[in-house]
């Protein structure tokens, strides 16, 4: 059976940096938990992570680009390329299904398993299953609203949340 569990979306705007993700795990057609805490802050605070996937996946991931944020005094490009460097050659962590989302008040970067680091053009990422739905939605607060980063995280989310089964209105939203 496949676990579809996650919507994680982060957001950049007006000078603000923000990421949400909702609470829903589901294990086929069934929700098993509604309040999954999905974001976490990183590096004193100053750093916020979004994961998608396999929990022990993302869990195991967080660990490394946590040692590797200490390891570059909270580079979040450096630790992202270094931790994608390494998700690609070792054995162990090449056979890890997660996806991660990294932010601080100067970066937004996508760090996936095929050792990916994006840079989003236009300050939005979002990843997991309700993830295009709520891309969607925060591309075009940003572009036609007035409303902040964090409005825009939490409102996309309540969006995807109404589109797709796989994402619940149970949101947290953390700003750095």
């Amino acid at each position: 059976m496949k676990i579809r569990s996650t919507t994680i979306l982060a957001v950049r705007h007006q000078g603000r940096a923000a990421i949400g993700g909702d609470g829903q795990v589901t294990l086929g057609q069934i929700v098993m938990k509604n309040d999954a805490q999905k974001i976490r802050k990183l590096y004193d605070g100053r750093v916020a992570v979004g994961f998608a996937g396999s929990a022990a996946d993302a869990f195991a991931l967080l660990e490394r680009f946590e040692a590797k944020l200490r390891d570059y005094q909270g580079s979040i490009p450096k630790a992202a390329t270094e931790l994608a460097k390494e998700w690609r050659t070792d054995r162990a962590l090449r056979r890890l299904e997660a996806m991660m989302i990294a932010l601080d008040k100067d970066h937004l970067l996508l760090v996936s398993g095929t050792g990916d680091v994006i840079q989003p053009a236009d300050g939005v990422l979002a990843i997991g299953s309700g993830g295009p739905y709520a891309l969607s939605a925060a591309r075009a607060l940003v572009q036609h609203s007035p409303l902040d980063a964090a409005s825009i995280v939490r409102k996309s989310l309540e969006i995807a949340g109404e589109i797709c089964i796989y994402t619940n209105k149970s949101i947290t939203v953390t700003e750095v």
